[in-house]
């Protein structure tokens, strides 16, 4: 454009042939700009055929340009090279898709984040740093509050996804003293809410069991000043129960590998995981790619950075061992058939460590109490009622164990300078991903129940009101047809005949409700659902992978059986 002059329009016969005609206003004839037509040097088409084979190599960075768009295939294909280069972000427009290449890689250090800071999203190539820069400048310069969805199965790396974005504007936005600190406690809260709510299992070695929305609050400078987490569907039966192959949560390993001994003394604890029944259900007390020893040290110092106390962190290491000590609680069969703790040990523990009275708890753990008429009645409790009133009381007390910890991050997260009281707001949503088990259950059902309202969001967000924009201007386009999954929302949560509705009416009911019965309820109900069926309900083949206390769900990501028991 620099190189273009203005030309007095010359006879077409005697134009120069390398010259190429381009109007700069319509209907002005007199007047034209030429511009320089380069014909392609050698060196000019080597570096052209270089940047096609190069292209052909990594394939293209953005799927929209992509020769053969409407392609599975090819959509693939275009993945596989670029995963293959170690090149894992390939952009959809303005949507990111990564994949997790489960090792480190060079290209999350500070010369980067400056490389991405304020510049156009398509300029450079696609990286999770792009979408939070945009993000932050949309905020900036639109006045709007922004939200990043991260979606994906689980192990897809979304959790990791959300540090480097934190990280990014920890770097990158303005600091001063109080803005340090606010930025250094947003970064330190990830391995406190890692320790205590993330796991391994079998799909991922650092699995979120909690799902996570975390608002990052900026004052009109564009400097963080605040921040508020929300916490939901923390997988409490881990506490009691793992499968083969996972582990409970990590804090627990934490805590015996990396205690003091005289921590460990306090607590009443050994440093053997194997000492503990809620530890060796799945029988993977250690991962090769974890170090509990120095992960321990990293979460004690996050907890200081954060701003709790000695005495809270007392309190809460407390209750953690508490919850070890009452998985050990035995029990016994009296001669009438109720249940009754053989060892006082763990009593004595717990009556310290939880700072109650050790009669009134051991009473809580062989007796219910029922109220008919008005009156109380204390009622023995056989052997697995007993097991049963322990787990529940383990799993209530750890979730709100972790309850309170998000509470307490969020009190050193709040923004409580007067002098501004408007905010602009960059939402993060982490949640659990799509997961598929040997044996899956209400956990699992609620994880995948998630993800198909995410995935009806993205639908929304995207493709339906993009294509509706189109229509509203006039646009003509080739639609795009896609699967939308409402019609399995709908099976789950539907009023009166939803899943969830279905269950909460069986917990009610009088009678002699069970599994069982919830199953047939189902069946009677739901039976009839294209992506509902049942052993029951299935042809001779689907027969043969389900089991008579199973159902399945036809997700949007694939089929899952889900167990009633």
């Amino acid at each position: 454009q620099k190189e273009e002059k203005r030309w007095q329009l010359p006879p077409k016969n005697k134009r120069p042939p390398s010259y190429q005609l381009s109007r700069t206003k319509p209907n002005q004839p007199s007047s034209m700009r030429y511009r320089p037509l380069v014909l392609p040097t050698d060196g000019v088409r080597a570096m052209m055929e270089s940047a096609l084979t190069a292209r052909d190599r990594v394939g293209v960075q953005d799927f929209v340009l992509l020769e053969n768009y409407t392609s599975e295939a090819a959509f693939i294909e275009n993945l596989r090279k670029r995963f293959k280069e170690n090149l894992i972000y390939t952009y959809i427009g303005s949507v990111l898709v990564s994949i997790n290449p489960y090792k480190e890689l060079e290209i999350y250090t500070k010369n980067h984040m400056e490389r991405y800071r304020g510049v156009n999203f398509y300029e450079v190539s696609p990286h999770i740093y792009a979408v939070a820069d945009n993000s932050y400048r949309s905020m900036r310069t639109e006045r709007k509050d922004q939200c990043i969805l991260i979606s994906g199965e689980s192990g897809a790396g979304k959790t990791e996804a959300s540090k480097k974005i934190l990280q990014y504007y920890a770097i990158t936005c303005p600091a001063s003293e109080q803005v340090q600190t606010v930025k250094d406690r947003l970064l330190q809260s990830n391995p406190v809410l890692e320790a205590f709510g993330n796991a391994k299992t079998l799909r991922n070695d650092n699995s979120s069991r909690f799902g996570k929305y975390m608002d990052i609050q900026f004052h009109f400078k564009g400097a963080p000043v605040g921040g508020h987490i929300l916490n939901y569907l923390l997988e409490k039966s881990r506490v009691v129960h793992q499968n083969h192959g996972e582990r409970n949560f990590h804090i627990f390993y934490q805590l015996i590998e990396g205690g003091e001994e005289d921590l460990l003394r306090h607590l009443g604890l050994e440093r053997n995981t194997q000492q503990y029944q809620y530890l060796v259900k799945g029988n993977c007390p250690k991962v090769s790619s974890i170090n509990d020893r120095s992960d321990w040290k990293v979460v004690k110092k996050a907890l200081t950075v954060i701003g709790f106390s000695e005495d809270e962190v007392e309190e809460l290491l407390n209750i953690i061992a508490s919850v070890l000590h009452l998985g050990n609680v035995q029990y016994g069969e009296e001669d009438s058939g109720n249940a009754c703790i053989t060892s006082d040990t763990q009593i004595k523990y717990l009556a310290r460590l939880l700072g109650v009275n050790g009669a009134v708890l051991t009473e809580a753990l062989t007796h219910k109490k029922i109220i008919a008429k008005g009156e109380e009645l204390m009622s023995p409790l056989n052997l697995e009622q007993a097991s049963s009133a322990r787990d529940a009381l383990s799993k209530a007390v750890y979730g709100r164990t972790f309850t309170w910890l998000v509470n307490k991050i969020n009190a050193s997260l709040a923004y409580t300078d007067d002098s501004y009281k408007h905010y602009s707001v960059i939402g993060l949503l982490d949640i659990y991903g799509f997961e598929v088990f040997q044996n899956n259950s209400f956990e699992q059902f609620c994880i995948n129940y998630c993800n198909e309202k995410l995935q009806q969001l993205f639908i929304e967000l995207t493709l339906k009101s993009e294509q509706e924009e189109y229509e509203a201007e006039g646009i003509t386009w080739e639609p795009v047809q896609y699967f939308n999954n409402k019609i399995i929302c709908d099976l789950v949560e539907e009023k009166f005949k939803g899943i969830i509705s279905i269950l909460d009416e069986e917990c009610v009911r009088p009678g002699d409700a069970s599994d069982v019965t919830f199953l047939e309820k189902l069946e009677d109900t739901v039976g009839g659902h294209p992506h509902f069926v049942t052993h029951k309900l299935a042809d001779g083949k689907t027969r043969k992978l389900l089991g008579r206390d199973e159902f399945r769900l036809l997700h949007y990501a694939g089929e899952v059986n889900y167990n009633v028991n």
